[in-house]
């Protein structure tokens, strides 16, 4: 169990970095997107009040301003990031737990509860990854895009999808270990990497 545990654990740990990298080309992007906005009006402030005209005409028409479509990239971008955190997050406990009144429960209640959670979770993410497939789905027959790159909107969909997916196997891997755990008394992955409240 413990070495199907590591593998799980890797897996999510990738597909984390993915999102990291993901979310770290977002906000590079966005800075950029924003400095050239701002960059822009002062191009046409200069060009208005006549400030190197020339130089401040000749960035206009070169396409200097905001990245084209940058907000759609950050929508489907987010929602993929969403999902590639969420595997490590499931298996590494890192969901927030509020465990004010568990505290006091006794060891086994306290892993039938881990074990109830954890079948609870699953139960959400294999809901959440069929309905992404099925909306994925509708939008590849649609056919619809984004507005302005004209991008399938179900690619944001696609890597969503991904994400979830792991998430649901992760999740049904986490109530066959918390079974394990609670039946056997060994602690093969500790919960109480979380956030406590």
């Amino acid at each position: 169990m413990a070495g199907l545990h590591r593998i799980v654990l890797g897996l999510a740990r990738v597909m984390a970095l993915a999102g990291g990298t993901v979310l770290t080309i977002l906000i590079v992007m966005t800075c950029l997107s924003i400095l050239g906005r701002v960059g822009n009006s002062v191009l046409h402030w200069m060009t208005g009040v006549g400030l190197a005209a020339g130089f401040a005409q000749g960035m206009i028409d070169a396409g200097f301003g905001a990245i084209r479509g940058d907000f759609e990239l950050v929508e489907a971008g987010m929602a993929f990031c969403i999902f590639a955190f969420l595997p490590f997050c499931t298996v590494s406990g890192g969901h927030a737990a509020v465990d004010v009144f568990t505290n006091v429960l006794p060891r086994g209640v306290n892993r039938a509860l881990d074990v109830l959670i954890a079948v609870l979770m699953a139960v959400v993410m294999v809901v959440i990854a069929v309905q992404l497939n099925e909306g994925m789905a509708r939008k590849i027959s649609s056919g619809q895009t984004t507005l302005l790159l004209q991008f399938p909107v179900w690619w944001a969909y696609a890597g969503s999808l991904v994400g979830a997916t792991l998430t649901a196997l992760t999740a049904c891997y986490v109530v066959i270990l918390r079974v394990y755990e609670m039946l056997t008394g060994r602690v093969i992955a500790p919960n109480a990497l979380g956030a406590n409240h």
